[in-house]
């Protein structure tokens, strides 16, 4: 492991081990596996993705770690079968940081941990404000972890040895991370919640996609007319279907702000569409053409087909709104934020752990018929609440519930 001291936290430059090489072949895959198979305890993951240039999500590199095993690094785009490394992982516990982020691209491989422990989720439910792997490396192991290249091209081939070091550092303390939380969860009382909340990532089904996509385009909020807004949806989408056949990220076909920088100037013409910034690029000009008929197209949808300017919703509306509309739920809403923020202080968590916002306020918009503490309970429970939510949230959310505006 080099190491470099300045008198305080140490830092890592490179594995203890030096930088393992990347599998990318069967024979090196079974090598792999059989270290992995041989070593003790749980297994530190993460992969490293592509967002910023690729359009699907997937992992360009798994970086494993465990007990006698050192660190194993694979490119699962290089490897066509990993039925190996799944009959060793998916039997395992698996220690990841933000695991949310990682476990779609793994689930894809096929990979699916039998147990998890997130770290990061674990800082969080430990009271740390700060909770990005390199602080909490830092604060509870004294090392600090070399940094730069997590917005890297890591579909690119062959990867740089020093982008290499930085991923397998990634997997490097998460072990001995998750020791530390852990034990300091059992102090606090608040292990049987992590493992709660462990179990409920780990086994949480894919967000449903979302029902107009186009609208969260940066900007699109200067947009009010519906025939813009449908201009704005048809850039959007000939966008995504040409950056899903490409394989790019989005931004890299077209940026957000060239298409409302479009729809707002409406060019009538290829040359007053290329006269505009971004649409005036040598790549951009072969586009333009095809830009202009989705433009087009827009503006010759008939009035039934033109998007609502509002954003539709299931929920509540902005809870600024809620005095006006209904000034007994803005009440319940007031009492309800200031009896669970007393309660996130008092057992040192973020609020927003404590209970999911979104199920407060939906929950104090419309509470249930009765809003004794066993009906407010199984609202809680049909919202996803976990039993250790429901139980420190139950009796404050109950009263709340009950408030009136005065």
């Amino acid at each position: 492991m080099e190491i470099e001291s300045t008198g305080g936290p140490v830092l890592l430059r490179e594995p203890a081990e030096g930088t393992p090489p990347v599998v990318t072949d069967p024979i090196a895959l079974a090598e792999a596996c059989a270290k992995l198979a041989a070593g003790t305890g749980a297994v530190a993951v993460d992969t490293e993705r592509a967002s910023g240039y690729r359009y699907f999500p997937k992992a360009y590199l798994v970086q494993l770690r465990r007990e006698g095993s050192g660190t194993v690094l694979i490119d699962p785009v290089a490897v066509d079968d990993l039925a190996p490394l799944r009959e060793v992982l998916n039997s395992l516990e698996w220690v990841l940081h933000a695991a949310s982020q990682d476990l779609p691209c793994l689930a894809e491989l096929g990979l699916r941990p039998a147990a998890l422990f997130d770290t990061e989720l674990a800082g969080r439910l430990a009271g740390y404000e700060r909770v990005a792997l390199g602080t909490l490396v830092e604060l509870l192991l004294g090392y600090t972890l070399e940094k730069g290249h997590s917005a890297a091209d890591w579909s690119k081939r062959p990867l740089p040895v020093d982008w290499l070091n930085y991923a397998a550092l990634d997997v490097e303390l998460l072990i001995q991370l998750r020791e530390k939380l852990e034990a300091e969860l059992g102090a606090q009382g608040k292990l049987e919640w992590a493992r709660q909340e462990f179990e409920f990532v780990r086994t949480a089904p894919p967000p449903p996609p979302r029902a107009e996509p186009w609208r969260r385009t940066s900007g699109v909020h200067k947009i009010r007319s519906p025939r813009a807004l449908a201009a704005v949806r048809e850039l959007w989408q000939a966008r995504d279907e040409l950056a899903r056949k490409r394989d790019r990220a989005p931004s890299r076909i077209l940026p957000d702000s060239a298409i409302i920088n479009a729809v707002t100037a409406d060019p009538k013409t290829v040359e007053e569409l290329q006269a505009l910034p971004v649409f005036s690029g040598r790549v951009q000009r072969k586009y333009t053409a095809s830009w202009l008929r989705h433009l087009q197209a827009a503006r010759a949808l008939p009035a039934s087909e033109l998007p609502s300017p509002a954003q539709p919703t299931d929920g509540p509306p902005p809870v600024n709104r809620w005095a006006d509309k209904d000034p007994d739920a803005a009440a319940r809403l007031s009492a309800a934020r200031a009896a669970l923020t007393a309660i996130a202080e008092d057992r040192r968590l973020p609020v927003e752990n404590l209970l999911l916002p979104d199920l407060v306020r939906r929950t104090c918009w419309r509470p249930p018929a009765e809003t004794d503490e066993d009906a407010v309970a199984e609202v809680l429970q049909a919202g996803g609440a976990r039993p250790w939510q429901v139980g420190l949230t139950v009796t404050a959310l109950s009263k709340a519930l009950q408030t009136v505006a005065s």
